[in-house]
């Protein structure tokens, strides 16, 4: 019920206003006159693809405003990747639920929202995903993959002349919790009849060394706190040791963030990389004057 059709002449007409008049220029002009939470960014597009295909595909979802389909100023090729406008927000968001991972000329597009506000950088939340069974793609290993958090890429390692699967694959998260998850809940079930392997994937350049290590959380858990600081949100700070009082604050005790329990023994705190100094003791004195009832040191 949600699927709506655009005449082939309403892309066609888009693709002369887009294309003819105005040269660079205009092109600028679009950039800063488009809706960003209304538009989307495709990528992985095969060169075979122009505006008028990328219209008539999109328009399944809903009423198209524009598409940009950057291009090289001398071979007037695109470069692989574009940007398509909807006419409403809630239009770009089921598109990019339905359209991503979709293989158009047997390369699988990616579609996310074209706006900056929200976090893409990679953590280290990274899975390998083996014993594929070849009708596995690209899709069915986001769709099946996402439901346990926001997937940053799904990818299928492909023979590069047949682009048939290898039977393996890569998958990364914007979270450890997600990726944890993903690891407990989906190891040894089966996928398209066959049990598949979930493991944390090898990093690049090292010997043997898999992601997922007590390190790499624990940048992961510090690199958003300004982000959540700013935004007075709890999330990311799950695998992080309770932040002391201000001075002269709430009485000395650790300051839970909304919506996370208060750790009730040792065995609740969150648990440190093997080699890591434990956390300080919240109820102690600031760090260089001695405990409550101890003189103070000599001068």
């Amino acid at each position: 019920g949600r699927s709506r059709l655009v005449p082939v002449g309403a892309g066609r007409s888009a693709r002369q206003r887009m294309s003819g008049g105005g040269g660079a220029g205009g092109g600028i002009t679009q950039v800063y006159e488009r809706n960003q939470e209304a538009t989307i960014y495709v990528g992985n597009l095969d060169p075979k693809i122009d505006e008028e295909v990328l219209w008539e595909l999109m328009a399944q979802c809903g009423p198209v405003a524009n598409i940009h389909l950057p291009r090289d100023k001398i071979t007037n090729t695109h470069q692989g990747y574009g940007f398509v406008e909807f006419k409403n927000e809630e239009d770009s968001d089921y598109t990019i639920k339905i359209m991503n991972m979709i293989r158009l000329f047997g390369k699988p597009i990616r579609c996310n929202k074209s706006s900056h506000d929200k976090k893409t950088h990679e953590v280290g939340a990274n899975l390998f995903i083996g014993n594929l069974e070849p009708e596995v793609d690209e899709k069915m290993l986001y769709d099946t993959f996402s439901a346990f958090g926001v997937l940053l890429f799904a990818k299928i390692m492909r023979d590069p002349d047949t682009a048939e699967s290898r039977g393996f694959g890569f998958i990364s998260y914007d979270t450890f919790e997600a990726s944890d998850a993903a690891l407990a809940g989906m190891n040894g079930q089966f996928l398209c009849n066959r049990p598949i392997s979930v493991s944390y994937a090898y990093k690049k350049d090292t010997k043997g060394e898999r992601h997922g290590s007590g390190a790499e959380r624990l940048i992961a858990a510090n690199r958003p706190a300004n982000e959540v600081l700013k935004a007075a949100a709890p999330a990311g700070l799950g695998s992080m040791p309770p932040a002391p009082a201000p001075m002269g604050g709430f009485g000395g005790g650790p300051i839970t963030p909304a919506g996370l329990a208060s750790p009730k023994s040792e065995g609740d705190m969150p648990k440190m990389p093997p080699n890591m100094p434990p956390p300080p003791n919240m109820g102690s004195a600031p760090p260089g004057m001695p405990p409550p009832g101890m003189p103070p040191p000599p001068n």
